[in-house]
Parts: structure tokens; C-alpha cells; sequence
């Protein structure tokens, strides 16, 4: 799957790249015009384009619009549930134009540590705030940061940048909803053998 970045570097060329095609007006002139021609010109006069430019800029913002919904509405995060490690859970997050997993999944009442690797030098993904936890860390640049901390209620909490910018998730199941998916897998294994 394309990154963010490949994706926006895209938008970016196409953009200029209409941009360019559908400057080709030409600009009025500021100085005196003789006499025959002032009578003949009006105040506006409409831009001739060709059916060709005229089609490729409205399919080529149309792809733009459908991108912008998919990428906003219709994309879906990546999740990573939590590996207990030591009676902790852990999760690994890569910071770099956002959050990789951008959702994480924990048990509640058990202690949780995020690994935040930061590799994108912007200032806005500096710190992370959990404000459900009232933490707030900076995060230095190609370092691993952890953070720990113990939710107590099943929920969803959101962890933020900076900047609140750019978001995560970090779902908390409870202990029992956790058992029965543990429970349910092996069930399905057998039923698939039976």
C-alpha cells in the first residue's frame, strides 16, 4: 500500500501540473490601445480553453475529491493488540507523519507500555499527550520513549500530538471480553476440523 507521503507528493505534482496547463490566459494590457480596437473590446472577455484542458481538470479534481473521502473517511487504521511481556503489555509505535499502529488494543487493569520510536522531525510530533492519563512526553528524535501507565475502564482513549494534529487509539477491553476471544479462536480452529 502506498505511504502518506508518495500519496501527497502526488496531489502536490498533479496540482501544479494543472495548474500549469490552465495558465495559458492571456493577460490584459495595461497601456493605451488605439481607438478602432477600444470600440470593439469590452470590459470582460471570456478565455477560450480547450474541451481537452477543461476534461482534465474537472476528472483530475474529481480523483482528488474521491481521494481526500477515501483517505479521511473510508480508510481504516491500523490496529496491533498489546503482547503481555512480564505481566506488562507492550506495544511498539512508530512515529513518522503520524502513528503505526495508529490503534491499540489493551486489557484493562493491566499495566501498558507504549514504545514510541519517533522518526519524523516535525515539530508537531515532538510530544504525546494522553490526556485521559494526564501524560504529556516529549518524544526525541530517533529515541525510543516509553510510557507507562494502568487503565482502569474499558474505553477508548485518544493519544494525541503536540499540536492535537494527529490522533490514536488506544481501546481497553476488558479482561473478560479479551478471555473470550482467546477462548473463541481455538473454537473455530476445531469447528473448521469437526
Amino acid at each position: 500500500m502506498l505511504s502518506r507521503k508518495v500519496i501527497l507528493r502526488s496531489i502536490v505534482s498533479l496540482g501544479l501540473l494543472f495548474g500549469v496547463a490552465s495558465s495559458t490566459a492571456v493577460a490584459q494590457m495595461t497601456h493605451e490601445m488605439p481607438a478602432s480596437e477600444k470600440s470593439s473590446r469590452t470590459e470582460f472577455q471570456p478565455i477560450e480553453q480547450p474541451l481537452a484542458i477543461k476534461g482534465a481538470v474537472t476528472v483530475g479534481g474529481l480523483a482528488l475529491i474521491g481521494l481526500e473521502l477515501w483517505w479521511f473517511l473510508l480508510s481504516k487504521p491500523k490496529s496491533q493488540t498489546a503482547q503481555a511481556n512480564n505481566g506488562i503489555q507492550e506495544v511498539s509505535i512508530t512515529v513518522d507523519g503520524g502513528y503505526e499502529p495508529s490503534r491499540v488494543v489493551v486489557n484493562a487493569n493491566q499495566p501498558v507500555r507504549l514504545n514510541f520510536l519517533r522518526r519524523d522531525s516535525s515539530s508537531c510530533l515532538a510530544e504525546i499527550k494522553l490526556p485521559d492519563f494526564h501524560i504529556a512526553q516529549d518524544l526525541p528524535l530517533n529515541k525510543v520513549t516509553a510510557i507507562e501507565f494502568t487503565p482502569g475502564n474499558p474505553g477508548t482513549y485518544t493519544f494525541t500530538c503536540g499540536m492535537n494534529m494527529f490522533r490514536g487509539v488506544i481501546e481497553v477491553q476488558s479482561a473478560e471480553l479479551s478471555e473470550e476471544r482467546q477462548m473463541a479462536v481455538p473454537m473455530k480452529k476445531f469447528d473448521r476440523q469437526g
